[in-house]
This record gives structure tokens, C-alpha cells and sequence, in this order.
């Protein structure tokens, strides 16, 4: 095919209002996928997305249901010339999801968490970055194709999950029923991001995740401090004492055999994260620490081998007594909520079965206990080499103008590894909108609008760049 990329990039950017309208029409419902009181909005977004991946030239474009899932909507345009006689062109799945967040504290927002605002280049409100700025991104790439030639280099499946923030629950229900509607030979996820601004990344490494709710109680109900207190423990006090047992003094987890399964880095991972040199001092200043915070973990260790190959502990979560109505009391329980990133090696299951022996045997005065876990997913690493990373080094270089970084990433994407793995390992793309500065999970989250448009042109050459691979030979390395 004789295929002029450049007037495919011209489409695109003459379409960059339309698609920045689609995606503030999108970001405006509250989609938060874990809270049931929003399951409306999230059937609200999936019914939107349905109606933009159809004006964006997808076809048979269809809610995937599943009985107590949130709904995740996919497309396809399945008509892509042989690249040779007897070869088809590669099956590309595009992946992004449409549930977001909760907006946190409202408050301490700019500006309404759920009314799109633009401020110096940069586009505000919950899920703008992570990851609806992804829907739209695969969604405009699919467009300026169709629009400029009528046909794509890559046969498209865009897959935009319902469930991606509330840890994918569904996903192995999810791949047993639409294993043949998913199935593809190369897999882009939109969900990561960039190394910094303007500066583009692929991401090869994602920390696991388990998430334990843990309850002390020490009353039927609350009794009156001053009469009380110094007889009855506090369950509050005690909740903090045991969750300050888990970690040493800089932070890192200190449950006995909690680490005992992290796989030590491999020479060519540390040789990458040792080429990155160590920065903490930015990450601060990116995450908008205050003046004279200094860094947590042991410093010692490399700032982003912390982040993205060793364990953390983070509290996300802790109810007691709110202080509007606080009054001198002994609550009756404390509850917190520990979500724990996990390094790679690391089984899920082993590492919750230790915090749950932790808790029993470090909780103070005989407090009833009970804990419950909400999800656990392992890590996921691959070898960014091979045919279809080589097309993603180009396509993102030449959208952005720079040679892309190898990153590791400190979150968790629970769809990656279940989804490579059921298609024999597949090769797994990780781009994104997302940079340092996004506040994706925080408050003022917000995407770089011209970030968001070199990732949209990077993502219509990498169609093109794959469409010339083989999928009957190996094109990447998955783990």
C-alpha cells in the first residue's frame, strides 16, 4: 500500500478540537467504577464511548457485559490488505478504560473534578488523564486513517475496560467469555505515560497489588474517654501502633517474610534503571511535596528501582471518628485500608496470607480482629525487545521528536498480564498520556494537552510501523 502518513497526521490535528470535545464530554460523568452509588455514570460512560468509538469509523461496536461487572465496550475495523501474499496484517487490541477514580477531597480541587477546564496548556478534571484522554486517543488515531485513505495498515480492536480502577474483578471472567472477541497479535495499552514532558516512554515493568481492609474493635460501642480511658484501649490508637509494626524506619516494609519471594532485578533491568540515575529529589517535587519533605526508603537503593521493583506500603483509607462531631470518646472500632504494591515475584495470595499473620500476632490488648482483602494481582515485567517494540521506539520518536525511555511504572494495570498471557504471550505495549506533573488519583488531575497530541500522531505511525510484522514469527518478549 502506498500510504502517505503525513496526511494522516495533518487529519488528525485539523481533528484535534473535535477531540478534545469528545473527551471533555466524557470526562463530565463521574464514572467511579468503585463506588455502587456511581454504577448509573458508569453505564452513562460506557454508553458514550460506544457512541465515540462508532463517529471515530469503528464497527460492530458493542457493550461486553457480564452479570455483576461493569460494562466495557469494544470495536474493531477487520479489513486491512495482506501485507504480502498469504500474509495478513498484524491484529492490533488498543486498550484504555473509561472508569475512573473517586475525585477525592472536592475541595482541594481548582475547579469542579467533573467540569473540564483548560489552564496553560494543560486540561483538568478526574480521569482526563487516566485514562479517557487513552479512549480518545486510539479512537482518533482509528479516524485520521479512515478518514485519509480509507483503510488502516493494521487490522483494530479498541477495548476500553469499565472495571480497570476497581482492580479488574472480572477480568478472568472477562477473557473466558470474550477470549475470540480480544484475541490479537500485538497488544498498545494507553494507560501509562511519559518519562517527562515531551519526552516519551514504553513501559516494561508494573507492580503488583493487594489491597487488605483491617478492623480492631474493642467496644459494642463508643464510651466516654475521660471515665474510661486509660482502662479501655483505644482502638484508634492501637490501629496506628499495628499499622507502624509493618514498616522500618525509612518506611520499607518490615513484615517478617513479607519479601521473601521479590525477584532480584536481572543485569540488563538494573543496568536500565542505573542508566536512569537517581532522582528523588524530583520525583518531590513533581508529586508537590512541601518544603523540607524529604524522601521515604532506603537511600541507598535507587530511586526508581524503589518505585518500580521493590514493595510498598501506602494507608489509602482510615475511618474512626471524623472530626465534625468529634467529641471525648473511645471509638468502639478503627478501620484502615493498606494497599500494598508488590515487587515482581511476589504471589499475591503468600503476601496476604503475611499481612493477616502479621495482624494477628501484633495486635495490642486482645482487640477483636478482622481483616478482608479486595484484590491481589502479581506484578508484570517483559524484555522490551524484539519486532514490535523496535516499531514502537520509532512511531514514538518520530511523534514526539525524541527516542523514548524505558520505564518502569510503580502502579498497577491488572489487565496486562492475564491478557498476554491467554494470547501466548503477545507482545504488550505500554504508552500513555500520563507525565510526572498529571496527578492521576490526586486532586487537580490533569492532561498535557500537547503531550496528549504527540501521543495521538505516535500511536497513527505505530499502526503503520506494525503493519509491516509478521505475526507468525515472535515480535516481542512477554514474562
Amino acid at each position: 500500500m502506498d500510504l502517505d502518513v503525513d496526511a494522516v497526521i495533518a487529519a488528525a490535528r485539523v481533528a484535534l478540537p473535535d477531540t478534545q470535545r469528545s473527551l471533555e464530554q466524557l470526562a463530565r460523568i463521574p464514572s467511579i467504577g468503585a463506588d455502587p452509588a456511581h454504577a448509573t455514570d458508569v453505564a452513562h460512560s460506557a454508553n458514550l464511548t460506544v457512541n465515540i468509538l462508532q463517529d471515530h469509523g469503528l464497527e460492530n461496536v458493542r457493550i461486553l457485559n457480564l452479570v455483576g461487572a461493569h460494562p466495557s465496550v469494544l470495536g474493531e475495523w477487520l479489513h486491512a490488505p495482506e501485507v504480502a501474499p498469504g500474509q495478513p496484517a498484524p491484529t492490533v487490541l488498543l486498550y484504555a478504560h473509561h472508569d475512573v477514580q473517586p475525585p477525592g477531597v472536592v475541595a482541594n480541587w481548582t475547579s469542579d473534578p467533573f467540569e473540564p477546564v483548560e489552564r496553560n496548556g494543560r486540561l483538568y478534571a478526574r480521569g482526563v488523564c487516566d485514562d479517557k484522554a487513552g479512549v480518545l486517543a486510539h479512537a482518533a488515531a482509528v479516524k485520521a486513517w479512515l478518514d485519509t485513505h480509507n483503510t488502516i495498515p493494521c487490522n483494530v480492536k479498541v477495548f476500553i475496560e469499565g472495571e480497570e480502577e476497581s482492580g479488574s474483578p472480572n477480568l478472568e471472567r472477562f477473557l473466558t467469555t470474550y477470549a475470540e472477541d480480544l484475541r490479537a497479535d500485538v497488544f498498545v495499552l494507553a494507560d501509562a505515560g511519559q518519562w517527562k514532558v515531551g519526552e516519551p516512554a514504553i513501559t516494561y515493568m508494573l507492580r503488583g497489588l493487594a489491597t487488605i481492609d483491617v478492623t480492631l474493635r474493642a467496644l459494642k460501642g463508643p464510651v466516654h474517654s475521660g471515665i474510661f480511658g486509660g482502662a479501655v484501649p483505644d482502638p484508634t490508637l492501637c490501629l496506628a501502633k499495628l499499622i507502624a509494626t509493618m514498616v522500618d524506619d525509612h518506611n520499607d516494609i518490615a513484615i517478617a517474610g513479607f519479601t521473601d519471594d521479590v525477584r532480584p532485578l536481572i543485569a540488563t533491568e538494573r543496568q536500565r534503571i542505573v542508566d536512569l540515575g537517581s532522582t528523588p529529589e524530583a520525583y518531590l517535587r513533581a508529586a508537590g511535596a512541601v518544603e523540607g519533605v524529604q524522601s521515604s526508603g532506603d537511600p541507598n537503593i535507587n530511586v526508581f528501582e524503589r518505585l518500580w521493583a521493590h514493595p510498598n506500603l501506602t494507608v489509602i483509607g482510615f475511618d474512626s471518628h471524623p472530626l465534625a462531631g468529634s467529641s471525648n470518646q473511645i471509638v468502639a472500632a478503627a478501620t484502615a485500608r493498606l494497599s500494598f504494591r508488590l515487587a515482581p515475584g511476589q504471589d499475591p495470595q503468600r503476601v496476604c496470607t503475611t499481612v493477616i499473620d502479621h495482624i494477628a500476632a501484633n495486635t495490642q490488648f486482645g482487640l477483636e480482629t478482622t481483616t478482608h482483602i479486595h484484590e491481589a494481582v502479581p506484578a508484570w515485567t517483559t524484555d522490551p525487545v524484539g519486532p514490535a517494540f523496535e516499531a514502537c521506539e520509532r512511531a514514538l520518536e518520530k511523534g514526539f521528536g525524541k527516542a523514548p525511555v524505558a520505564a518502569g511504572m510503580g502502579g498497577s494495570v491488572p489487565f496486562v498480564g492475564p491478557f498476554v498471557n491467554a494470547f501466548g504471550g503477545i507482545p504488550a505495549l505500554l504508552i500513555g498520556p500520563e507525565d510526572p506533573h498529571s496527578h492521576a488519583h490526586g486532586e487537580d488531575e490533569s492532561l498535557h494537552l500537547e503531550d496528549w497530541r504527540k501521543l495521538i500522531e505516535s500511536e497513527i505511525h505505530l499502526l503503520s510501523e506494525l503493519a509491516g510484522l509478521d505475526p507468525s514469527t515472535s515480535l516481542g518478549d512477554a514474562n
